[in-house]
């Protein structure tokens, strides 16, 4: 330490409760030691450590010690004659850091350019640990962000100072760990990845780049736990960091839970079938894998036996369910929970939490510290491609990992390639494995480019498609699957189309038609203005209220399940039930009518709506399913998703495969081949208003950057990192209109409101939060302003991003309403 600030105690955190210090020199060898663990799943352990170390080195110039004590309310005499900072303005304490490792690095394999690469690699971590996620290396514009900030003035990063300043068994340990071997042990991934021979530059790259990304998280983690842990010190007990899961214990829970497992129907001997083929390809190599399973054919507790018994052979750390709607993440949850015990199983979809938190807020942010996590396709992606250091915590425990993911047909088209490439790098490199599972397997490998003209294959091969194992279907090849398809065949599905599409009024008189011969009838809509109107439509036909449910998102989860419990209720008892709802029941929802009719969409979607009729077997003979074209907008520009699914559907039930089952393997085949060459176009990300590329491009090689130089003509062997992080974290939205969750006051939720509005705990605030979840509606900005429109809304708190909706505009027939008669006048999914 310089002797002239010898009387200053460096400090990183002061304790909020008692003012207690937590020095630099603590701080930095506390969080090197959780980044050392985390990485070491990759085997990057002292890499991890010197990134620890390193993050806050800045936070020894004298300017930041000013800053923080001020910040603190706390006097010393040694830095009276140190530059005051503004008011509202931060110090940087983080280029300091980058900048030391980058300059050590930079110096070891200078032939190949690989420490300077490594140096790049973790001067990007280091620098972008606070803000908004990974920096730029070049900026859609073309500069070299990086390099500038790496290059920074002494005069703003105090580097000089914070090397003369810092206590010497900081300097001396880092030291020691900015060597060449920290250097080899991270050139050996590189190396492996940029010896793929079936990857092109561009994917390469790309890899780089997720492997820069982990790393990334395991020190945005260390640094988060670190922080949170001195601030409430009794929690350090409930960490899992050391702890390595005892997988035979969920095994014997889940064998024991499956061997009494009543056989009710024949098809739960199907569905016991397909859990043993599970069982017995769960000791596969580690790869990607697919699980292809008619609705209806257990595949729930089918992945979870292969993921428990696969993660005990390949010692993996955790099990991550991967489920597309929040609707269903609740029941599949639970199940898990049932059998396992609370211990094991953690949701994580809160959207209650803002996004700008306050820091008693950030502290209590999960990550993901439990053998079983339930998550959503929307959380999977913004953790590796949205902006923020919140998502991307949960990166390093994708490593080391089963991931299963549910209904994978959901997966947004434009962030296709993107997808693929990650998971790709997740089970070639991040030592994970993947099941992909749903009834109507999506053709995400090559086999989807079967019918695509040569140069338009080329173009989507080189862009990223998934490398699946060998043998990678579960269910066996394709007469197997064939025949297990028609074993669970359990209806009869009937495209009913008009001119110009149906009415309202005839769909009614439809749907009441059939409830003649059939006492449960559900009728599955895109829009829930359709499914406002057919509802208020069979209330005018005289059909008793007891009879008649309606179901939207617009509804909490709360509110759905007892409507759901209602209904089962009344089919266990043979009495006469009539549904009407968007499509969130199609996925995951436990529930079987004598007919379903479904508004014409995806054959995905019809897929999972005819998995409603008959779903166990039950009924004699088959259930019924029909299919209408509703009289509905021009889907085209506002929802192309559905338009491109309803085209591509109806083309393949009149033109190719008319008159043959619509289910089976070959009819889902040809409808993802028409979809996907329709859209091949749309999978790499567009970027609005971009002229440098799309988002694969920005998370790449930037091949459309005008930075003409960043390859150096490849003259290394090694590239230097050349992605647009940041720029493409803040253009990527996982969905087109991102939702905003209010709180709604029903039932419950009216004194979880009233408790979070005087609440001041923020530990008790989040348990409460927590509760809240299920007694929340994510609404599109539309609704949105149209709700702060009428002051129909209110913050919870001054400044706390969370919203609660008023009591008027909440009722038990609708759900959401913005105005008080509950006739809401817009589209809206």
């Amino acid at each position: 330490m310089n002797e002239d600030n010898r009387n200053i105690e460096y400090m990183a955190h002061t304790r909020k409760a008692d003012k207690a210090i937590q020095s630099v020199e603590t701080h930095l060898f506390e969080t090197s030691a959780i980044a050392k663990i985390l990485a070491a799943k990759l085997d990057l352990d002292s890499v991890g450590e010197l990134l620890g170390l390193m993050h806050d080195f800045g936070k020894y110039s004298l300017k930041f010690q000013k800053y923080i004590y001020d910040a603190a309310g706390l006097l010393n005499s040694d830095l009276d004659e140190e530059e005051s900072v503004p008011n509202g303005t931060k110090v940087d304490h983080s280029t300091a850091g980058a900048q030391w490792v980058y300059r050590h690095l930079k110096k070891f394999g200078v032939q190949h350019g690989t420490g300077e690469l490594v140096g790049q690699m973790l001067g990007l971590c280091i620098a972008s640990h606070h803000g908004a996620g990974l920096i730029d290396c070049l900026s859609p514009e073309g500069e070299a962000v990086w390099l500038k900030r790496l290059q920074k003035d002494d005069a703003l990063t105090h580097l000089a100072q914070c090397e003369q300043n810092a206590d010497e068994l900081v300097k001396q340990r880092a030291d020691e760990l900015a060597s060449e071997a920290l250097v080899k042990s991270l050139s050996k991934p590189l190396a492996v990845i940029m010896k793929q021979p079936d990857s092109n530059a561009k994917i390469k790259e790309f890899y780089l780049g997720c492997l820069t990304r982990f790393l990334f998280s395991c020190l945005i983690d260390a640094d988060r736990i670190n922080s949170a842990d001195f601030e409430r010190e009794e929690q350090k007990d409930w960490r899992r960091l050391t702890q390595k899961t005892n997988w035979q214990e969920a095994i014997d829970k889940l064998e024991t839970h499956l061997a009494n497992f009543e056989i009710r129907y024949p098809i739960d001997k199907i569905r016991s079938n397909i859990s043993d083929t599970c069982l017995k390809r769960s000791a596969d190599p580690q790869g990607i894998y697919t699980l292809t399973v008619p609705t209806g054919g257990g595949k729930t507790l089918a992945s979870l036996r292969y993921a428990v018994h696969h993660a005990q052979q390949h010692n993996l750390d955790r099990i991550i369910y991967i489920i597309p709607y929040t609707s269903i993440i609740d029941q599949n949850a639970a199940a898990v929970r049932e059998i396992l015990g609370d211990d094991w199983v953690l949701e994580h979809h809160s959207n209650l939490d803002p996004e700008k938190q306050s820091w008693q807020n950030k502290l209590l942010v999960e990550n993901w510290d439990k053998p079983i996590v339930f998550t959503t396709m929307v959380q999977f992606l913004d953790a590796w491609f949205g902006g923020g250091t919140r998502g991307a915590r949960h990166i390093h425990p994708m490593t080391r990992s089963v991931l299963i993911f549910d209904e994978i047909q959901t997966l947004p088209i434009k962030c296709v390639h993107l997808f693929c490439n990650v998971l790709n790098w997740l089970t070639q490199f991040g030592k994970s494995s993947a099941i992909l599972c749903t009834a109507t397997q999506p053709l995400l490998d090559d086999s989807g480019l079967d019918n695509f003209p040569k140069a338009e294959r080329e173009k989507v091969r080189s862009r990223g498609l998934l490398k699946l194992a060998d043998n990678a279907e579960i269910m066996g090849h394709d007469k197997e699957r064939e025949e297990l398809f028609k074993k669970l065949s359990r209806v009869n599905v009937h495209y009913r189309p008009i001119a110009g599409g149906w009415t309202v009024e005839e769909a009614g008189a439809f749907l009441l038609e059939q409830f003649q011969t059939a006492s449960s009838c559900l009728f599955i809509v895109n829009t829930k203005k359709w499914a406002q109107e057919l509802y208020q439509y069979c209330k005018t036909q005289n059909v008793p209220s007891e009879v008649l449910f309606h179901l939207s998102t617009h509804q909490c989860s709360a509110h759905r399940k007892a409507i759901f419990d209602e209904i089962k209720r009344r089919l266990n008892n043979k009495e006469p039930v009539i549904c009407i709802s968007t499509q969130l029941i199609e996925a995951g929802v436990d529930i079987s009518m004598e007919c379903v009719i479904r508004a014409l969409a995806g054959i995905d979607n019809i897929a999972q709506a005819a998995g409603r009729c008959n779903r166990h077997g039950e009924k004699m003979g088959k259930g019924q399913v029909y299919v209408l074209n509703l009289q509905e907008p021009d889907f085209a520009k506002v929802l192309p998703d559905i338009d491109a699914g309803k085209n591509n559907a109806e083309r393949v039930l009149l033109r190719d495969l008319a008159g043959q089952d619509m289910l089976q393997p070959e009819a889902i085949a040809q409808y993802f081949q028409y979809y996907f060459y329709q859209r091949s176009g749309e999978m790499s990300y567009a970027v609005k208003c971009s002229n440098s590329g799309s988002l694969l491009d920005w998370l790449s090689d930037n091949c459309q950057n005008v930075y003409g130089s960043k390859n150096n003509q490849r003259r290394l062997k090694v590239p230097l990192l050349m992605q647009s992080f940041k720029s493409a974290g803040q253009a990527f939205a996982a969905i087109d209109a991102p939702t905003h969750a209010v709180i709604v006051p029903y039932r419950e939720g009216k004194e979880l409101i009233a408790k979070l509005c005087g609440e001041w705990n923020p530990q008790e605030m989040y348990r409460t939060l927590a509760k809240a979840q299920r007694y929340s509606v994510n609404v599109f900005p539309n609704v949105w302003q149209k709700l702060e429109k009428e002051q129909a809304i209110q913050e919870i708190q001054v400044g706390s991003g969370i919203y609660y909706v008023k009591d008027r505009h909440y009722t038990d027939e609708y759900g959401l309403s913005i105005d008080e008669a509950n006739l809401m006048n817009f589209y809206d999914l």
